[in-house]
């Protein structure tokens, strides 16, 4: 008997969201600085990009740089914000020609004024591609984007813009920083952590997660595979009734 054809290969996930973690302990498992895994995590970005082009994959999340994550030593904060400058201005043609659109969520504004000319740079350039809209959370925090949306919606409703009785979870969505994207079907955690850190909080309610022991470092695009393989062995409900 002839070997049956294969059939046709799974749709990717839309939206893959992921909280790039295990930098420090990659680091620090081999005797290095705690920002020489910081470095080897940016090589990591540049692959999981390119991945996530080479699937269709039509919008990525990272979680760069958490409002939490100003508690960290002083000389390690540095160390970030330098290597994001030279992210940014490193990258920025070579996301441009592989039509990459580039935006940011978070409290930009506590970054210095030539980081937030850098990023207000890239997403101007980049803002008519279309082949994957890549999302870097910087200084984001979940609990501060849905308290700003809930001040948005009450400063309204005060001067009589919208009835609260009109306020539905759309209207509520519409004012989260991730306006116009889909919510995440596929949350990737690196590291071998098992939470959420107050990222997406809101976005993620009917994401799959996948906690992944890889040190962020180590990511790749067998990494992403494998996560999505997971993805697709799960059974998406949406709070109704299985099969």
């Amino acid at each position: 008997m002839d070997a049956a054809a294969p059939g046709p290969a799974e749709p990717p996930p839309r939206h893959v969201a992921i909280i790039m973690d295990g930098n420090g302990r990659w680091a620090e498992a081999r005797g290095l600085p705690r920002t020489e895994g910081h470095r080897r995590g940016a090589d990591a970005v540049r692959k999981t990009v390119r991945a996530c082009l080479e699937r269709g994959i039509g919008f990525l999340t990272l979680y760069a740089f958490s409002s939490e994550n100003w508690k960290r030593p002083a000389e390690e904060v540095h160390d970030l914000m330098g290597l994001l400058r030279l992210y940014l201005r490193r990258e920025l043609n070579e996301l441009a020609g592989a039509g990459v659109r580039l935006r940011a969520i978070g409290d930009r504004g506590a970054l210095d004024r030539d980081i937030q000319a850098s990023i207000a740079r890239c997403e101007a350039s980049t803002r008519a591609n279309g082949a994957l809209v890549l999302t870097v959370a910087l200084n984001y925090g979940a609990r501060n984007e849905i308290v700003a949306a809930a001040r948005s919606i009450a400063a309204d409703a005060g001067a009589g813009r919208i009835e609260p009785a009109a306020v539905d979870a759309d209207v509520f969505a519409s004012r989260l920083q991730t306006s116009g994207i889909p919510d995440p079907d596929l949350l990737i955690r690196t590291g071998g952590e098992h939470r959420l850190s107050n990222f997406l909080l809101w976005q993620c309610a009917y994401s799959e997660l996948v906690f992944s022991p890889v040190m962020w470092p180590d990511f790749d695009a067998d990494s992403l595979a494998c996560a999505i393989g997971e993805f697709h062995g799960r059974e998406r409900r949406y709070g109704g009734a299985g099969g």
